[in-house]
Order: structure tokens, then sequence, then C-alpha cells
């Protein structure tokens, strides 16, 4: 795939000393779904929003699944890869330092963001936030690679798809590798609820300065 082939969003950021935000859409979203939180989120950041390459019946992904919650480690991997190509790609075109730059997913964008800091850590140099993410690739991050990163998950205690035993271990993984992991687990279902907000612009505020809610 070439490096840049993923539909796309970029919107730069007027605030220089702002993180740059890579913003990873769920199952059937667009490049356009994330746009108003990322704003929201962090008024000032330039905001990255590719299109997943996966057509599931219709549906955008970041990778396939052959059915609910079961997947292929070796095409998570290929698409991972792909993903952070373009993104290497997309920050040399529109100057977007890698070292700063933060996810934001939500569901299957949650979890190819996780896969990212896995696979290819120097892709996410701010860390992640990653709403309802579940494990995916089921190996850690290696020894120092996440060092001083900040990854906050949210996951819904009443979440109907993703088991409840997946937050603490995604969090152990992406801890093997020095990730500073917040792991919140508050009372909501797969979609996001006004706790999520207020948590997610707390977070923030503590650990990037930004704007709390």
């Amino acid at each position: 795939m070439p490096n840049l082939a993923l539909p796309y969003v970029f919107e730069p950021g007027p605030n220089p000393t702002a993180p740059p935000l890579l913003l990873l859409h769920g199952t059937g979203g667009t490049e356009h779904d994330l746009l108003p939180l990322g704003r929201e989120l962090a008024p000032g950041s330039a905001l990255l929003s590719p299109r997943g390459a996966v057509n599931e019946r219709g549906a955008a992904r970041f990778f396939a699944r052959l059915a609910e919650g079961v997947f292929d480690p070796e095409e998570i991997r290929q698409r991972t890869h792909a993903l952070a190509d373009f993104i290497a790609a997309a920050a040399r075109r529109h100057r977007i330092d890698l070292s700063r730059l933060m996810a934001l997913g939500f569901s299957n964008g949650a979890n190819i963001a996780a896969t990212l800091m896995l696979l290819r850590p120097a892709t996410l140099g701010g860390g992640a936030v990653l709403l309802r993410p579940m494990v995916v690739l089921d190996a850690p991050a290696a020894s120092g690679s996440l060092s001083g990163r900040h990854v906050l998950m949210l996951n819904g205690r009443h979440d109907p798809l993703v088991p409840a035993e997946h937050p603490p271990r995604l969090a152990a993984l992406l801890a093997a590798g020095g990730a500073r992991v917040d792991n919140e687990t508050p009372p909501a279902s797969h979609g996001l609820s006004r706790g999520d907000h207020t948590t997610l612009h707390d977070w923030w505020g503590r650990r990037r300065g930004g704007v709390a809610a």
C-alpha cells in the first residue's frame, strides 16, 4: 500500500507547543468521527485522522476480524506496520513531530493504537488515550520501548464487547515496555458516557497541560 494511500484529514495546529494528535475511529467510522473530540480535548493541537483500510461489509476498520473478538495476529501485524508507515509519511508531509505525537483511539482505533505502541513505539512518542480497547495481540512491549509514555485506558464496566480480563492484561503488556498506564473503568457500556469525558479531560489536564473539564 502506498504510504499516503489512506483517506485522511489533517488540521494544522495553531499552537506549536501543543502535542499533535492521531485520531483513530472505531468500526464503521470515518476520518471525521473524532475530530470534534480532538478539537475539544486539545485546542491548538495539530490533528491527523486517517480512515481504516479494511472494509467489513461496508464498515471501515483498521484490521480485519475473523469473528467477534477473533483476529489473525499476522494480519494485525501487517496492518499495524502499514499504518505506521502511513503516519511516518504524513508526518514528513505535514511536519508532525512523532516524538510528541499522541493517539486518541476508540474501539478498533484504540486497538490499533495499542498495537502501534507494541510494534512501532517510535510512532507514538507522546503516548495514547485508548477508549474501550481490548487485547488483540498478546505480546508484551519490548523492555524500555515505551519509557516516558503516558497511557490512559477507559473501559466501560458493563461493556459487552470487551472481556473483563482484557483491560488489566493490556495494561500489563504496555507497562512491560515502561509505559505509565492509568486504567479506568467507569460504569458505562461500549459507548462513551459523560463520565468518560470528565475523566478524559481531567487526565489530559494533569498529564498534558490541556484544558480540564
